[in-house]
């Protein structure tokens, strides 16, 4: 029994720390399979149009209502996309820059889960957070 619990424990362990995977979050590869390009940069670029859509329907709600539930799994499916990357694109100083965008954006969603409850806080959070998807989409539009 106590090696069927450790067994169960490392293998969750293991599930939870891997990059590409949507056990936790599983609407989050039904958007990542809306977005889908041609490519891993064309999927993250669907991706953040996707996002900034949804977040705007997010605004002027509270707690975890559909859009603001919708957004949050897209941001999942978003920091999943980063492993479509090829080599040769994530070589490229864009790719850096876009990586320090992914960085900003799971602050900026970390402080917008923190005030999902609370108006004003959260439209403005919103708001940073649909400026910083810009960014990073114009900066994925160099790569491409």
């Amino acid at each position: 029994m106590k090696q069927a619990i450790g067994v169960l424990a490392l293998a969750l362990m293991l599930a939870g720390l891997s990059g590409c995977s949507y056990l936790f979050y599983p609407r989050a590869g039904d958007y990542a399979t809306q977005a889908k390009g041609a490519n891993g940069v064309e999927t993250m670029i669907n991706l953040t149009n996707m996002m900034e859509a949804t977040a705007a329907k997010a605004k002027g709600g509270k707690g975890v209502d559909t859009a603001f539930d919708d957004v949050h799994n897209q941001f999942h499916a978003l920091n999943d996309a980063f492993c479509g990357v090829t080599d040769a694109q994530a070589k490229t100083p864009a790719y850096d820059l876009a990586v320090t965008h992914k960085k900003e954006l799971m602050a900026i969603f970390k402080r917008l889960w923190k005030f999902k409850g609370d108006q004003p806080q959260r439209d403005l959070h919103l708001d940073l957070l649909s400026t910083e998807l810009k960014e990073l989409r114009e900066t994925l539009q160099t790569i491409k």
